[in-house]
């Protein structure tokens, strides 16, 4: 398996899984439901992940469009795309430095239409 799918009410997201251990954490764990929570043009969402991921030697904070990530402290995958309330000019910035582990296949401009509290399921 070298994508997974995030199912919204009204959209679906292939995600391409990266070679790393983050990526291989997720994939073990699947699937599984979440509710989706929004902070400006990112959508995150707590993933039931019992083992410690350590942050990688290249996890950042501004990220590239269609970049997925998985945000430690919170156990969340995250996905910007577009100005989050810390962003400076138009960069993707998130909340803290995090694992990039996927690619989106299609185009994350269409998050805009969840909404905080929809369901997500990841498969």
């Amino acid at each position: 398996m070298n994508s997974i799918k995030l199912k919204f009410s009204n959209y679906t997201l292939n995600i391409k899984l990266r070679s790393t251990n983050t990526a291989n954490a997720i994939k073990n764990i699947l699937p599984f439901k979440s509710i989706v929570k929004t902070w400006g043009d990112e959508i995150y969402f707590e993933i039931p992940i019992e083992k410690n991921i350590d942050l990688e030697s290249d996890a950042k904070d501004v990220i590239n469009l269609g970049e997925v990530a998985y945000w430690i402290d919170g156990k969340s995958i995250a996905i910007g795309y577009g100005k989050t309330p810390i962003s400076q000019n138009n960069e993707i910035r998130l909340a803290a430095k995090t694992n990039i582990w996927g690619d989106a296949v299609l185009d994350v401009k269409e998050l805009r239409k969840i909404r905080d509290g929809d369901e997500i399921i990841i498969s």
